[in-house]
């Protein structure tokens, strides 16, 4: 009898932790990546409790500590800051989260060193360069095809491919990406003694968020090590293809729809890094002196535009050989700082449900109908939470959220 084989479209940090998962239990997967090489873009990623713990169900043990060492230094307060852009505290509010580890609590991390962590061992079973175009599947397996006209087959394939997921337009057509209409510019600024002094105090809480008069929001995520990333790799998992990465400030600044900050959506793709830096610059000119700092002083090479879009929670779906994790079943605004957790959550998941198919303990449409009901109940709330036009305002308490220590 053949070997069981999951493949897996889309190598970002579910896909990755997915694998991880799947080679430590001794089931055999392949990954394929649209991108040449791990992305650049995309920065600070906050981590919770689920995350944290589905890396150490996942990783090997010298992977897990290196995440735990190169994450961020423990905050004074877990909490998100909100404050007006003079820089006064308005108030508070508790991260939804789970329970953290006591000791060495899970934090953040910066998202391209979590994802070369990741891929080390991997490099047998990670393809970069291969475009999904769609896939085939019957009662005996399943192909999946890339743009290239090449293709690949296995027992399972698994939908990492993120909120533009090709895997899930075919297989949940109806499932709509919501535009919400708000873009933002992201940049990061060395952390220097200099900037450090210059900021409120409450940007090296769990993660703080300005708000003006005009809608404009700057968010302030403070990424650092708690060890140098090099002395870490070097100790840990010497040769390993891990960036040295200094301490930094991340920025993302966010402007409503047709409120007239930024340039249309067109302008602002086509626009250079130094222009997008010079329409942030211009936003916060008259804000507190530190958060103006910190926009003028991020390095122009950083910047780039986003748009905050989310998934509609799914109706239930049957199950099949063809299965989805993270964004591309529950893309999420950056409200709550929970969409990699929870990416993470369904990586460990499905490692588990997967292992036990391999195994022969489970039908293979049974663990993933266990799977996606057990994911739908707990993160689709998140979900809804996180998509809640509500959620950037500091009063606001989702109610349906098991998880929230609110």
């Amino acid at each position: 009898m053949p070997s069981f084989h999951v493949i897996v479209a889309g190598g970002g940090i579910g896909g990755l932790c997915l694998a991880q998962g799947l080679r430590k239990a001794g089931v055999g997967c392949a990954v394929y990546e649209s991108a040449p090489d791990i992305v650049r873009t995309g920065y600070r990623l906050h981590m919770n409790g689920d995350g944290g713990r589905a890396l150490q169900r996942c990783l090997p043990d010298p992977l897990f500590e290196l995440y735990a060492q190169t994450s961020r230094v423990a905050p004074r307060r877990a909490l998100m800051v909100h404050l007006d852009h003079l820089g006064n505290e308005l108030g508070t509010r508790p991260h939804i989260d789970p329970p953290n580890d006591p000791v060495r609590p899970h934090t953040a991390v910066n998202r391209r060193t979590l994802r070369q962590i990741m891929a080390v061992g991997l490099e047998d079973v990670l393809h970069f360069g291969h475009t999904v175009s769609g896939f085939e599947a019957d009662e005996d397996g399943v192909r999946l095809l890339f743009e290239d006209g090449s293709s690949a087959t296995g027992d399972v394939l698994v939908a990492a491919d993120g909120i533009n997921s090709v895997v899930r337009g075919q297989l949940l057509p109806e499932v709509p990406v919501v535009d919400t209409g708000l873009r933002g510019l992201y940049a990061v600024a060395p952390l220097t003694d200099a900037l450090a002094a210059a900021l409120p105090a409450g940007v090296f809480d769990g993660f703080s968020m300005a708000s003006a008069p005009n809608g404009a929001v700057l968010v302030a995520g403070v990424y650092q090590p708690r060890r140098p990333i090099a002395e870490a790799v070097a100790e840990l998992v010497p040769g390993a293809a891990v960036d040295p990465v200094g301490p930094y400030v991340m920025a993302g600044l966010f402007a409503p729809p047709h409120g007239g900050l930024f340039p249309g959506d067109e302008e602002l793709r086509r626009a250079t890094s130094e222009a997008r830096h010079a329409v942030m610059c211009e936003v916060v000119k008259d804000w507190h002196p530190g958060l103006s700092a910190l926009v003028e002083r991020a390095d122009r090479s950083t910047v780039f535009p986003v748009a905050v879009r989310h998934l509609q929670p799914a109706d239930p779906w049957p199950a099949s050989r063809v299965t989805l994790l993270g964004d591309a079943i529950h893309g999420m605004p950056p409200s709550y700082g929970t969409g990699a957790n929870t990416t993470l959550r369904d990586a460990a998941a499905l490692t588990e449900a997967l292992s036990r198919v391999a195994r022969g303990e489970v039908p293979l449409l049974e663990a993933i109908a266990a799977y996606e009901e057990e994911m739908r109940a707990e993160v689709f709330p998140i979900l809804r939470a996180a998509s809640d036009p509500r959620a950037q305002e500091p009063e606001f308490v989702p109610e349906d959220l098991p998880v929230a220590k609110v």
